[in-house]
């Protein structure tokens, strides 16, 4: 075992310090509505960040990330593992959403809104939105992240930095989104982190348009008014409300076809946006 120093244990992933650089590792951990499952996915943390490091590379010349090197990792992290430099974090999950699902679709059927940008009357859900939103959620040390508006970015971040992530969050949401759409996906959301570096640039952290930050849909499949089929851990939340669980520690186990389920969307998912077969 390579001795490094571990600063955090979070719900699916875990901070390790090594020679003044950070190492973040994936584990096999799945997390539903911020309650860590206690079935792993067999691969998951592999999937989840050799997808990142792809959509890291994808999107060098869109923003900086903190992408050191995906293969100077100790030998019990390989294939699950980042090096990547230390950031200053910001706190606010930045959530662009190109379609309507999820808890911004509950928030529109009692407000006409998401997090306080108005939406037009009649939509589904799954409908798509005239034009790709910001809606940032509070980002929670332990307990659930909670929406807030643009203007709570503002007041905490200033607005400079506010507009920063706004720009940037739906920059990457449509390029990825764009190049995600030419091989029959539709992104309908997705989650995204910044920081500041050493040099005070805003710089693209922890995991980029995973099954795990974002929610993935074949196109041919599409339809509003209804649930989608998704290629990502919606599956598992769905398999989870139904047992009747009340969202609240421990979450249920869960059963094998469930896991082989979940395990076989994150690999096509990965598969049909990277063109390479995966081979854990």
């Amino acid at each position: 075992m390579t001795r490094v120093k571990h600063l955090h244990a979070g719900k699916v992933r875990d901070l390790y310090e090594d020679r003044g650089e950070l190492l973040l590792v994936a584990s096999d951990r799945v997390s539903v509505y911020d309650v860590p499952l206690p079935t792993p996915i067999p691969d998951k943390g592999k999937l989840l960040t050799q997808l990142s490091v792809w959509w890291f590379e994808r999107f060098r010349d869109l923003v900086p990330n903190h992408l050191i090197s995906a293969t100077d990792v100790p030998a019990e992290f390989a294939g699950r593992a980042v090096r990547c430099r230390p950031l200053d974090m910001i706190k606010v999950e930045c959530v662009a959403r190109g379609y309507l699902t999820g808890s911004g679709l509950a928030e529109y059927r009692r407000s006409s809104s998401v997090c306080g940008v108005p939406l037009p009357p009649g939509l589904v859900e799954g409908s798509k939105l005239p034009e790709p939103i910001f809606t940032p959620t509070t980002k929670a040390d332990s307990g659930h992240d909670l929406p807030i508006t643009f203007d709570d970015v503002v007041a905490q971040e200033g607005r400079e930095t506010a507009e920063q992530l706004r720009e940037l969050t739906l920059r990457i949401y449509r390029e990825g989104a764009r190049y995600a759409a030419e091989r029959g996906i539709i992104v309908a959301d997705t989650k995204l982190e910044f920081g500041w570096d050493a040099d005070g640039r805003l710089t693209l952290a922890d995991e980029v348009l995973t099954s795990d930050s974002s929610r993935f849909w074949p196109a041919d499949e599409w339809e509003p008014g209804r649930p989608q089929y998704s290629f990502d851990k919606q599956y598992v939340r769905d398999w989870a409300t139904s047992t009747g669980w009340d969202k609240t520690p421990p979450g249920p186990a869960l059963p094998p076809e469930v896991v082989e389920a979940t395990r076989r969307r994150y690999i096509e998912v990965y598969e049909r946006l990277t063109g390479r077969t995966w081979n854990a």
